[in-house]
């Protein structure tokens, strides 16, 4: 499966591709709105997003792009390419989260909130896996570490927990909110999207029989 996740041009197929992208990009937005709702506790690059915010009086959307462009740039000197859905990812998740942040009330009720907690997580397990499978780029944030990691020879596990502590505890110092939610994430994010992967990754025309 990992070998089949390679990134394939845009002209390969883009009927079929681009639509996926746009959807998964777009769904994982809208799961980032509904844990941001929740008030549970975020994923650390959200710990550091909504601390950020806190901090500047950006939206939480603005914020993302902007984190999103820092970190592309960081792809320069690790010579990674960026594909279409690399670019696509910078700017269309800071729009799904901030129109569906205008639509969505914060629920008082526990029960709504872990309802929404759930839900944020399992839709973007399936929107990571969505827009992965279209195979058109990796979001910034884990081009970055994919690159460290190819530039430095260091593991992939090393690199991520690093840099995933380092995003969450400069989050929490900003203001962020790190809960059960946050746990929870780090807990089922991989599975799920693992899971979901399978269902959903485009492996191009078959063969006739």
């Amino acid at each position: 499966m990992l070998a089949a996740l390679t990134q394939v041009p845009v002209s390969v197929s883009p009927v079929r591709r681009l639509p996926q992208l746009v959807a998964g990009l777009w769904l994982y937005g809208t799961s980032m709105a509904l844990q941001i709702r929740a008030t549970l506790g975020l994923d650390p690059w959200d710990v550091l997003h909504e601390g950020l915010t806190k901090r500047t009086g950006l939206s939480f959307g603005t914020i993302t792009v902007l984190v999103g462009a820092l970190v592309l740039l960081c792809w320069i000197p690790l010579r990674q390419r960026p594909g279409v859905g690399t670019v696509a990812n910078v700017f269309l998740i800071g729009v799904a989260v901030d129109v569906t942040l205008a639509l969505l009330p914060t629920p008082s009720d526990l029960v709504v909130r872990i309802v929404f907690l759930v839900a944020g997580i399992v839709l973007n397990g399936l929107a990571a896996a969505v827009y992965i499978g279209a195979r058109l780029g990796p979001g910034p944030r884990d081009g970055l570490t994919t690159g460290f990691c190819a530039r430095t020879g260091t593991s992939l596990r090393l690199v991520r927990t690093v840099v995933e502590l380092a995003v969450l505890a400069g989050g929490w110092l900003l203001g962020g909110t790190i809960g059960v939610g946050t746990v929870l994430y780090a807990l089922a994010i991989g599975p799920l999207t693992q899971a979901f992967l399978p269902l959903v990754t485009w492996v191009g025309a078959r063969p006739a029989a």
